[in-house]
């Protein structure tokens, strides 16, 4: 297999790696959200003596039985990812560890998984269980950076000092918005189980400091486009602001119109998803602030304030 076949079938499975790590977070919401959360009551198997769902277990059994195979199908994806950077020459050893990571990061959150069941739904658990899943989406984005880049040379940074601390800081609420959604989540009413334990927080209390988080995610990302507007910054990462700031303003629609009646499920569901797309939306303009270059700096943009840094 010639190195630019290898390439682009690195560079689809680094997409298909982000795709379905955002895509489980997905079905899992959909787990909690119709009650099957204990469908297969036990772990690693279905039921005990059984490793498949069977009838007796009823639709909620398939719905989590059917979460539970789709964690096949993530892991398969970096499995291939694997493969194919061994096949690679010359080898490219940030590749071929990106990969070795999501594949072990996703074997982990299935323990957590796992852990979850045998706890009852614990919504400690559930919450790290979908935390996990972001930092796989984000390794999962960062091969996909790293696939279609031309080498593994020194990072060329393309906007000053301050602005890149200004679009990480941007990257860090982002993070912190949605691990409060996961406290939201944990002490509001659906919690995969009508048995299962909630954090035992007040949910109006925790809905706005999650909101409170939002508004600031908002105020950093206008701060963002304005500064990198104003340094001049290359146009796929202004593009790529611009973008995450709809997004969240779309997903804010989302959650409040969800609060204020009642946490319909298709709304929380649509929510979730939002979460996904707006977390890596936010990695966009973070990964488009740099290019990999072995050309010197001043040849490669006529840009006095552009600074190289080790890998």
């Amino acid at each position: 297999m010639g190195t630019g076949r290898v390439l682009r079938g690195l560079t689809w499975a680094a997409l298909a790696a982000v795709v379905t790590n955002a895509a489980i977070v997905l079905t899992g919401a959909v787990v909690r959200l119709t009650a099957s959360g204990l469908g297969c009551p036990t772990w690693p198997e279905c039921s005990p003596g059984k490793l498949t769902n069977h009838a007796e277990l009823g639709i909620h059994g398939y719905v989590e039985f059917g979460n539970r195979l789709l964690t096949f199908v993530v892991a398969a994806v970096p499995l291939i990812a694997i493969v194919l950077a061994l096949l690679l020459r010359p080898r490219r050893t940030p590749l071929l560890t990106l990969a070795l990571g999501i594949f072990g990061g996703i074997f982990a959150n299935a323990l957590l998984g796992g852990i979850t069941v045998l706890t009852g739904l614990n919504p400690w658990t559930v919450a790290a269980h979908f935390l996990l899943s972001v930092g796989l989406t984000y390794l999962a984005y960062a091969l996909w950076v790293r696939v279609r880049e031309t080498g593994d040379e020194a990072r060329v940074w393309q906007a000053p000092p301050a602005a890149r601390a200004l679009v990480r800081a941007v990257v860090a609420a982002a993070l912190v918005t949605l691990a409060l959604g996961t406290v939201v989540t944990g002490s509001g009413p659906h919690a995969g189980d009508p048995a299962a334990g909630r954090m035992g927080f007040a949910p109006e209390t925790v809905s706005q400091l999650h909101a409170d988080a939002v508004f600031l995610l908002i105020g950093l990302t206008v701060a963002a486009v304005l500064t990198l507007r104003g340094l001049g910054a290359p146009d796929r990462v202004r593009r790529a602001m611009v973008v995450l700031l709809v997004v969240e303003l779309a997903q804010g629609t989302i959650g409040y119109v969800q609060y204020f009646t009642g946490l319909p499920i298709a709304l929380v569901a649509a929510h979730v998803a939002g979460a996904m797309i707006l977390w890596v939306a936010a990695l966009r303009p973070l990964f488009a602030l740099r290019v990999r270059s072995a050309t010197p700096v001043d040849d490669l943009v006529a840009a006095p304030e552009l600074t190289r840094t080790p890998r």
